[in-house]
């Protein structure tokens, strides 16, 4: 292995682990902004409003940083090629596909089961490039997949009364469609980045007008939100979705340019560890007791991502 290749493969495992406190951050801050006037008093359609906000103002820094750059003609041509019909497909599935199926298995099964059975993304995605992208993986990377996605498990999992509903067992099916959806957004991106015309940043911006026009001409139309959207846009929480936008723009633009780098199965678990950073932040800034569970699960967590790192010069 070349020392370029070397230094490449650490850039990516960073970029990885960065990607994964910047969301981390923002879902905290998406969590104020949902338990914030006026979305705390539109429970069930405020969670999809607040992401459809959020990527809009994602896809508007993303934007400004291209044509900051004289670049953005090159985004927009990039949508007529092959390359680009992939990443729309990502984007599709990553943003209102994941994303509603994730609050649908919220709202029949509650955010603990839900978090947690949406949390195995990275190992549907380990199993859907080992298969379709052809990337190897040895035992060490498999293992660190798997504590991943248990330490996730244990930092999410918060005991609650198990229901026999019909409605929980539904609710757990969506959730897994969500794990399903973000699992092949990363190994669609890694596809489409395949292109010799792409650069991750033009893929984050396709990534985000794409989910954002979708949002705007599909989802908050078919369920009459935008009086909600409205209210939001002239209230003072759009300042706090102003940044959360920021931070997903640096999310996405540095996870697919780790996924990029060192391919979907290893950037997805290195992503995933964001709930580790999520709790931590509530921890050193809301005030959550930090208990033993926490404790257990960010070594988990931690240990997984140093596994599915693996050694770079192999």
């Amino acid at each position: 292995m070349t020392k370029k290749s070397i230094k490449e493969g650490r850039k990516g495992i960073g970029l990885g682990a960065t990607s994964a406190v910047a969301w981390g951050v923002d879902t905290v801050i998406i969590g104020v902004i949902i338990a914030s006037t006026p979305f705390k008093e539109a429970v069930m359609l405020a969670p999809i409003i607040a992401a459809f906000m959020h990527d809009f103002f994602s896809s508007i820094w993303i934007s400004l940083l291209m044509i900051i750059k004289g670049e953005f003609l090159n985004v927009l041509k990039l949508y007529k090629t092959k390359s680009g019909a992939i990443l729309v497909l990502g984007a599709l599935s990553g943003g209102p596909l994941a994303m509603s199926f994730y609050f649908l298995g919220i709202q029949y099964a509650g955010v603990t089961y839900a978090a947690s059975i949406a949390s195995i993304f990275p190992g549907i995605g380990a199993v859907l490039a080992f298969f379709f992208l052809k990337e190897k993986m040895n035992r060490r990377t498999w293992s660190g997949v798997v504590l991943s996605i248990i330490g996730v498990i244990v930092l999410a999992y918060v005991p609650t009364k198990f229901d026999t509903e019909s409605t929980f067992f539904i609710g757990i099916l969506f959730a897994l469609g969500a794990a399903i959806f973000w699992g092949l957004e990363g190994v669609i991106g890694a596809w489409g980045m395949r292109g010799k015309d792409v650069v991750p940043l033009y893929a984050i911006n396709i990534r985000q007008m794409t989910s954002a026009l979708s949002y705007a001409i599909i989802l908050v139309p078919l369920l009459h939100g935008y009086p909600l959207v409205f209210e939001a846009a002239t209230s003072d929480i759009v300042w706090l979705i102003v940044i959360a936008g920021f931070l997903g723009t640096a999310n996405y633009s540095l996870y697919y340019s780790s996924i990029n780098l060192i391919g979907a199965a290893r950037g997805q678990s290195l992503n995933n560890t964001y709930v580790f950073w999520a709790i931590l932040t509530e921890i050193v800034f809301i005030g959550t007791r930090v208990n033993f569970q926490f404790v257990i699960g960010a070594i988990i967590v931690l240990i997984g991502s140093i596994l599915v790192s693996g050694n770079i010069k192999k």
